[in-house]
């Protein structure tokens, strides 16, 4: 029974999140929840931690996959960001922490979901890996000098702030992460770890994800109230941010790659890395900004779900001779 309750919220996120939003909002209503602004930060780290332990860092500093990890740069820190930009500007012209948020999740790509469903959906897992290492370090690095490009004459941008919180939040729990993985692997089997302490990770990080969820809203839940139009709009543009992803990776997939390199390449570029954009929205932008990363996890793992059932039904990609297969 306990073991079905801790797994939860990992296998049932598109339930979860909702439950946890409306629960912050009641506490938030009738409490002042200002107290649990001292617990965002180390719930960040305790979020981004158990993902960190067993990650290949060493996939970032290897020449495979070379071409379909170009294409995959391409797409996330050019025309992702672009869009992002584009969509916020036109669709929330007066709110810019909310596109502050919007630029952090753009700006962040891949986790551990796109090796998930590349996996799930028989792509090229190896590039999934690949992707996903590259994806981190680059997006970390070059996030805060993207953010004061995309949002620096709208909401102040504190450059050496935003490098501390991204060490706190990415490279912290990094190095910590290496540490506990090799001090693990001294005290058994790789075999060992893969089914008796990785599938526990997910699952504690998405509790700490869901306690973030449920202070910060609770935090401003008055003023998320009174203002309901920001998570009407706030979905609306993620629906619409998603989707035109969706359609740019997989008519770059089709048009360049054979099927598993583009499974691959969609996943690499679709998925963002929210747990990280929620813990830099939040601590550098505010509660608006990390609604709208928070409202991204639901949009974000059903459209994931539903594209790879739409795949596996019509076919977007297939063999093609002349194609190099990496």
């Amino acid at each position: 029974m306990l073991a079905k309750i801790f797994h939860f919220p990992s296998k049932n996120l598109v339930l979860a999140i909702p439950v946890t939003l409306l629960a912050g909002f009641i506490a938030g209503y009738y409490n002042d929840t200002s107290f649990l602004k001292a617990v965002i930060l180390p719930l960040t780290f305790l979020m981004i931690y158990p993902t960190m332990i067993g990650f290949k860092v060493q996939e970032a500093y290897n020449l495979t996959h070379i071409r379909v990890l170009g294409f995959s740069l391409l797409i996330n820190f050019i025309i992702i960001p672009l869009l992002a930009y584009m969509l916020g500007m036109l669709m929330m012209p007066g709110e810019p922490e909310m596109i502050a948020g919007l630029a952090l999740a753009s700006l962040l790509p891949t986790s551990g979901m796109t090796i998930s469903w590349t996996m799930i959906f028989k792509g090229n897992v190896p590039a999934a890996i690949k992707m996903t290492a590259v994806g981190l370090i680059t997006g970390s690095l070059l996030a805060p000098w993207y953010l004061l490009v995309m949002v620096g004459k709208m909401v102040p941008v504190n450059i050496t702030q935003l490098f501390i919180t991204i060490s706190v939040i990415v490279f912290l729990p990094l190095a910590l992460g290496n540490l506990t993985f090799k001090f693990l692997m001294k005290r058994m089997e790789p075999g060992e770890f893969q089914t008796a302490v990785k599938p526990l990770l997910p699952s504690f990080s998405q509790w700490a994800m869901l306690l973030i969820i449920f202070s910060s809203i609770s935090m401003k839940a008055r003023m998320i109230i009174s203002q309901p139009d920001l998570i009407i709009k706030g979905l609306i543009v993620l629906v619409l941010f998603y989707v035109l992803n969706f359609i740019i990776s997989t008519v770059a997939g089709r048009v360049f790659f054979n099927r598993k390199d583009a499974i691959a390449l969609v996943y690499g570029t679709v998925m963002r890395n929210l747990s990280i954009s929620l813990g830099v929205a939040l601590a550098s932008f505010g509660v608006k900004a990390g609604l709208i990363v928070t409202l991204a996890f639901i949009i974000q793992v059903q459209t994931a779900a539903w594209y790879g059932k739409l795949n596996e039904n019509y076919g977007f990609f297939r063999e093609r001779a002349g194609l190099v297969k990496e």
